[in-house]
């Protein structure tokens, strides 16, 4: 048993382990690993932590899209409503310019149509005075024509204008 390697090895390895006992190499050992222990510990609750503060920008950030998604519609919805209301107000401007501008054309035309009825008119007369003047004077003669005339004349001049 003494000429055996294995018999050595084994009581190299209990007085190592004796000596390691006696020098407290085991609470050195344990120590290094409770810090050890501590430390992952303390990481993971600190990866728990900034998980959760992970998750709670993500809600904030998933919520402020959504009020900027709602926000830009509210934008799109009140865009159009004004556009519709100004391309209103802009046809119902347009149509009042028409019917004033219509209204003023038919005034001229009007007014242009009474004009040229009151020439005809003023041309009838005069034409009707000179006919009726020049008939007069040469059937009549005297001074009852030249009264006839001018009484004539005047009615005439009177009932035409």
């Amino acid at each position: 048993m003494f000429a055996e390697p294995e018999f050595w090895v084994a009581v190299a390895f209990v007085i190592l382990m004796i000596v390691f006992v006696y020098v407290g190499v085991h609470r050195t050992v344990l120590t290094a690993l409770d810090h050890r222990r501590d430390r992952i510990k303390a990481e993971l609750d600190d990866a728990r932590r900034l998980k959760d503060e992970a998750a709670k920008l993500l809600a904030d950030y998933k919520a402020r899209h959504v009020s900027a998604e709602r926000e830009a519609q509210d934008i799109i919805t009140s865009a159009k409503a004004e556009a519709e209301r100004i391309a209103a107000e802009a046809k119902i401007k347009m149509e009042d310019f028409v019917a004033r501008r219509t209204k003023t054309a038919e005034g001229k035309i009007a007014l242009a149509e009474a004009q040229a009825i009151a020439d005809v008119r003023s041309a009838a007369a005069s034409a009707a005075v000179a006919a009726a003047s020049s008939i007069l004077s040469q059937s009549v003669k005297g001074q009852v024509a030249d009264d006839l005339l001018a009484k004539g004349i005047a009615e005439v001049r009177q009932k035409l204008n």
